[in-house]
């Protein structure tokens, strides 16, 4: 087992892949819809962030016969961490493929590996911070984008919640051990087994959350992907404008897991749920105990308040709950 003076860490939750069967539907909503700013268009792969995203893309989006999540990329804290984690995972049995610096656009050397669930990740630490051009470029020097330039108008990328069919604990075993992430809260079926994990390498409750359902065809699928807005009433604010647009959407309502506020609603052009997330709490405890939520208070740690699909309906279970996703990558 290779020794190292500290190990490699993930600083944060850089940006998702998306392939998408409607292109255009998916750059309509993204874009003028959900406010994404558009970084560039590389043979045919567009790149996009929020506002206040500061890096290359925290999504991209390209064309292919089926929906699905290419990869999810995560930062590392140093440029050695990505090489370090690479020979981490190596030495635990991990298949870990090297991506040369440029096959992704503005984003330096970087590895790519499957979790055993078969979701794909990426591990980086170079990627450029372009400065837009100056009819979009904000007069805050710490900000990338004009705010509210159009759409939803998302601050930052949030997290991601990934679906799968089999144990959800030998997935957030995988990335408490090998990856340094941090139980935060945990939800239990009445045998006390592990039904989901919410989990974080930052003070956030989660960067990632992971969700054991029967309603998953395969280990490998994602519930969402989640943007940031800053404040409750940017969240009302978005049911205005998603009104408005005609599409339909689940919410507003507050997680009692989180405490934070959400909207649900799906990508027309891929099928991939977005959830506009809001509020919240942060962990800066470094003894945290991990909340551990019970099967029969199900109803109360997904939806506290609001509209979630099937959620307030107490004779509903886990297989209800997370409906509706999209493949995370191809097998």
């Amino acid at each position: 087992m290779t020794k190292f003076n500290y190990p490699p860490e993930i600083a944060k939750l850089g940006h998702v892949a998306l392939v998408s069967a409607d292109l255009e539907k998916s750059l309509w909503f993204f874009r003028d819809v959900i406010g994404l700013e558009e970084t560039r268009e590389v043979d045919g792969v567009h790149y996009l962030r929020a506002w206040g995203d500061f890096e290359h893309h925290t999504l991209s989006i390209t064309a292919g016969p089926e929906s699905r999540i290419d990869h999810i990329g995560w930062k590392a804290k140093r440029s050695e961490d990505v090489e370090n984690f690479a020979t981490l995972l190596q030495d635990a049995g991990v298949e870990v493929d090297k991506i040369v610096a440029g096959e992704e656009a503005g984003q330096g050397d970087a590895i790519r590996f499957e979790l055993p669930s078969g979701h794909r990740f990426e591990i980086y630490f170079e990627m450029e911070k372009p400065e837009p051009e100056l009819h979009r470029k904000a007069v805050l020097k710490n900000q990338t984008y004009k705010a509210w330039a159009k759409g939803i108008s998302p601050r930052r990328i949030d997290h991601v919640n990934l679906a799968t069919s089999m144990d959800s604990k030998i997935i957030t075993d995988f990335l408490a051990e090998k990856l340094g992430f941090k139980m935060r809260e945990y939800l239990v079926a009445p045998d006390d087994s592990q039904i989901s994990g919410w989990m974080s390498v930052t003070p956030l409750v989660h960067d990632v959350a992971i969700m054991k359902t029967q309603t998953a065809k395969t280990p490998h699928e994602l519930h969402h992907l989640s943007y940031w807005l800053d404040n409750a009433q940017d969240v009302l604010r978005a049911a205005d404008i998603l009104c408005e647009h005609e599409i339909v959407f689940v919410g507003p309502g507050k997680h009692g897991i989180s405490q934070a506020m959400y909207i649900y609603v799906k990508d027309p052009g891929s099928g991939v749920r977005l959830e506009i997330f809001s509020n919240g709490y942060l962990i800066f405890e470094p003894d945290w105990k991990p909340i551990k939520w019970t099967f029969d208070e199900m109803s109360t740690g997904f939806t506290y308040w609001g509209e979630q699909s099937g959620l307030n309906n107490p004779k509903d279970d886990e297989t209800t709950l997370t409906a509706g996703f999209i493949r995370s990558s191809v097998k």
